[in-house]
């Protein structure tokens, strides 16, 4: 199943039994005129009313007799408490009980004979009472009409001591919202008595609203009001004291005005929700700690073929409206579209059919979304009746009355990922993957297990670059806001293949207006991601061209002879050291892989450059953050670039026991070797298209495995196309590892001739061969002649340096032996290895000699 799901609250669990050991205890004092002796033996009336922002849960039990029992379950003590109990045959409509359990208000409606509520019958009321229940006292009555109305206690962040005033929300059918402020004082000791009982202040805080949802993680009213028949989504925000502000106010394009009136999240209404279930639209409202902001709607259905529903992506700027074919209309009757808010995602689920995970981090691209249809076993393990989702993934299901918490869940992602054909399944499984948390370790080595496997199975994207992208995106991530539009997350531009069985239609829709100019918390990332999408213009994603400009004019100037200023280069390489120590530090195990073990200044010129340019990028976008802490999250994220490579590359070096490999060139490569020289050269390819760095040695291991594994004519068409790079490690071993047979002649005079010349001149002298002398007197000759000017001479050579008569190269000779024994031409060849005339003449005829095949 797509969603791991854990019950924290079990009404059959956690409370049925406590219900009848006190149904079996003695006779206690009542609480409003009841106890536990007034408990029966039949519980079906038992169910949740309430769940408030400490995670207590309030439920009700109704005995024989019609006397409404309270409850409330502790979820710091797992412990439950009676709490009230009327000696009436009431209905509860709705129920809150403040963060002291001092004060309990309920809202309740006469009940006929057959257990129901009667709204409708003349001069039947809906009752909205306080009750001080610390210990029991008066009873107020707050409310006394014919429509339905909810109650909610505020729950402010007041942790150090008791508050001298709490604030009630009613919530009238009639459409308005009050708050009411209630003043309590201490007397004789404990008891706790309202102080303003004869006048309680109220607040209007919204009316002639459609619609409203309560936010209680966050203390959030969202309602809707139509004006001119548009529909206008505001928000409310409540503080810790009586205040409350009007924090934005949205246009939705979507029609409500004969939908009816509907709450989402005050209280647990299952009677309500069931007799609606069909014939309402369903419209709920999502935030989270990153500044989104999400509007989900399902409008009613008009054709049971195919079902619709829109998400406005109010913190992105636009609205996707997606339509999902259903096939088959069965059972559809009794049920509707439920929304889930799961953090990054937001599931969009219809029982029996489909089960959709939309990425609201990143919807630009629909590959990065999942969509389910029925054929998935996990479709039916969702229950079928109505859900509330709460915050911190919390999902509440009144009918049985359970909660559960529901995260993503690493085993079916992973399943989806090693058995799907689809790309875009394997793309949305891998980022639900990696935004999953936990232990990245573990959850990172199963992934490379299945890429190293499966390294040619997507055709749509490059699998090795899609996952250390995003992998990389998702390790500093948390460690500050605004992540996602300043590192790539993804390695796809554009998404252009359909998908099957859903269609998308993406519109740009007007944003928010924030009402306040004064922002904290989650209304700062709001304010700040509205602002990106109104002037952030193109867009700033972190990309490597920089760093290509500047690496290509560094290596010229390295051919050249050139350098930048001593100050800059110890800069870039200091970044280097630093990325290096951070990568050994993360990793305490000794890896198998032969890496690291050469310098290979031009990838860490590499390394060191993409931390420059980074950090200057963050340091210039990321407002508010120190710099040091900035410094610190370049350096992991560069670490982590270059150690998914190297784990990519131990995993497969581990799979084909390659334990006792050492750099050597004695033998031809086995089947294994030339599987990791392919992995190799296909992380090769997708690290270059990007500019990535790669750990320092990878290029000579990638070269000794093309050498031992490939035909020379194979060998060197790798090399001249650039996916082998010559490095004077690899070409330094290969010259004294092998002998000078036939075949291996060949190979070193093709690998010498395609050497840089700087490197070339080193190399030449490690190979006793014509060849390389030649190469080297070449070489000779030409230092010595770039300032020669012909003069006047008699010729004194000395005929015993010749052993043949030549008269050419003796003359040749002589020039040379001339130049040389001047001193300066001495002092600038010094230390060239013996290097002098005499060498280049005895070279010469060895040379021509074996041209001439003498």
């Amino acid at each position: 199943m797509a969603l791991s799901l854990t019950t924290d609250f079990d009404l059959q669990r956690d409370v049925l039994p406590w219900l009848r050991t006190q149904r079996a205890a003695p006779a206690a004092p009542a609480a409003g005129g009841g106890g536990a002796d007034v408990l029966e033996n039949n519980y079906e009336s038992l169910r949740i009313l309430n769940v408030e922002r400490n995670g207590n849960i309030i439920y009700t039990y109704k005995d024989d007799r019609g006397n409404i029992f309270f409850g409330l379950y502790d979820c710091q003590t797992r412990q439950n408490e009676h709490i009230y109990t009327f000696e009436k045959d009431l209905q509860v409509i709705s129920c809150s009980v403040n963060s002291e359990r001092t004060l309990l208000a309920a809202s309740l409606v006469q009940s006929t004979k057959e257990g129901r509520r009667n709204e409708l019958q003349p001069g039947s009321k809906c009752l909205t009472l306080l009750v001080e229940i610390h210990p029991v006292n008066n009873v107020k009555v707050l409310k006394a009409v014919d429509s339905h109305i909810w109650v909610q206690f505020l729950y402010p962040r007041v942790e150090s001591h008791p508050l001298s005033e709490n604030h009630l929300l009613l919530i009238s059918e009639e459409k308005y919202i009050e708050q009411f402020h209630i003043q309590v004082i201490h007397e004789d000791g404990n008891k706790v008595v309202i102080k303003n009982y004869g006048h309680l202040p109220r607040d209007r805080v919204a009316e002639d609203f459609v619609w409203a949802q309560w936010d209680m993680s966050e203390q959030r009213l969202y309602y809707i009001d139509l004006k001119k028949s548009r529909s206008i989504l505001k928000c409310i925000q409540f503080h810790a004291d009586e205040n409350f502000d009007l924090m934005f106010e949205a246009p939705l394009d979507i029609s409500l005005s004969d939908s009816g009136f509907k709450l989402v999240n005050f209280g647990c209404d299952y009677l309500q929700d069931q007799e609606k279930l069909s014939t309402h639209l369903t419209l709920c409202v999502f935030t989270n700690h990153t500044g989104s902001l999400c509007v989900c709607y399902s409008p009613k259905f008009d054709s049971w073929q195919q079902i619709t529903y829109s998400v406005f992506y109010f913190h992105k700027g636009h609205r996707k409206t997606f339509t999902a074919a259903l096939g088959s209309a069965d059972s559809l009757e009794a049920q509707a579209v439920t929304f889930l808010n799961l953090d990054y995602y937001v599931a969009v689920y219809l029982p029996g059919h489909f089960f959709h995970l939309l990425n609201i981090q990143h919807p630009d691209l629909i590959c990065h979304s999942l969509f389910l249809t029925g054929e998935n076993e996990m479709i039916d393990m969702l229950p079928p009746t109505p859900l509330q989702s709460l915050a911190g993934g919390l999902l509440l299901d009144g009918a049985s009355g359970q909660l559960h918490r529901a995260l993503l869940s690493q085993t079916y992602l992973l399943g989806l990922l090693r058995r799907t054909c689809r790309d875009w399944e394997r793309l949305a499984a891998l980022h639900g993957l990696l935004s999953c948390g936990g232990d990245p370790r573990s959850l990172e080595a199963q992934i490379i297990q299945w890429i190293s496997e499966n390294i040619s199975a997507c055709h749509s994207f490059d699998l090795i670059q899609e996952f250390i992208i995003a992998s990389s995106y998702w390790s500093i991530y948390p460690e500050a806001s605004n992540m996602d539009r300043l590192l790539p997350y993804s390695s796809l531009l554009t998404w252009n293949t359909e998908i099957p069985g859903i269609t998308l239609v993406t519109e740009e829709i007007a944003l928010p207006l924030l009402k306040v100019h004064s922002f904290k918390g989650y209304w700062e990332k709001l304010n700040s991601n509205l602002e990106y999408v109104k002037y952030a213009k193109p867009y700033l994603h972190f990309n490597n061209s920089m760093i290509r400009k500047e690496w290509h004019s560094l290596i010229s100037e390295e051919k050249s002879g050139k350098r930048r200023s001593v100050a800059y280069m110890k800069n870039i390489l200091g970044n280097a050291i630093k990325v290096i120590s951070n990568l050994e530090a993360r990793n305490l195990e000794l890896r198998l892989t032969p890496l690291f073990q050469e310098e290979d200044n031009h990838q860490r010129l590499l390394m060191g450059l993409m931390v420059s340019e980074l950090k200057e990028h963050l340091l210039r976008h990321l407002q508010g953050v120190e710099k040091k802490k900035i410094e610190q999250m370049v350096l992991n994220y560069v670490s982590k670039l270059l150690d998914l490579i190297c784990c990519i590359l131990e995993t497969n070096w581990k799979k084909h026991n390659l334990h006792s490999w050492v750099l050597h060139f004695h033998r031809p490569g086995s089947a294994a070797e030339f599987s990791v020289f392919h992995l190799m050269t296909r992380i090769l390819e997708a690290t270059r298209s990007l500019f990535l760095p790669l750990p320092p040695g990878f290029h000579t291991l990638h070269m000794v495995l093309g050498v031992r594994c490939l035909p020379l004519h194979n060998l060197l068409h790798y090399i001249d196309n650039g996916m082998l790079l010559l490095t004077e490690t690899a070409v330094t071993r290969l010259m004294k590892d092998l002998d000078n047979t036939e075949k291996n002649e060949k190979l070193k005079f093709s690998i010498i001739g395609r050497l840089p010349p700087r490197i070339g001149q080193k190399i030449c002298r490690l190979w006793d061969h014509p060849m390389s002398s030649n190469l080297i007197s070449r070489n000779h000759v030409n230092k010595l002649l770039q300032n020669y000017k012909k003069q006047p001479r008699h010729s004194t050579i000395d005929k015993s340096l010749l052993s043949v008569e030549f008269l050419p190269l003796n003359y040749f000779v002589e020039i040379l032996t001339d130049i040389e024994s001047s001193s300066q031409a001495l002092y600038a060849f010094e230390g060239h290895d013996n290097v002098d005339a005499k060498f280049v003449g005895e070279a010469a005829l060895k040379h021509t000699t074996m041209l001439l095949g003498l």
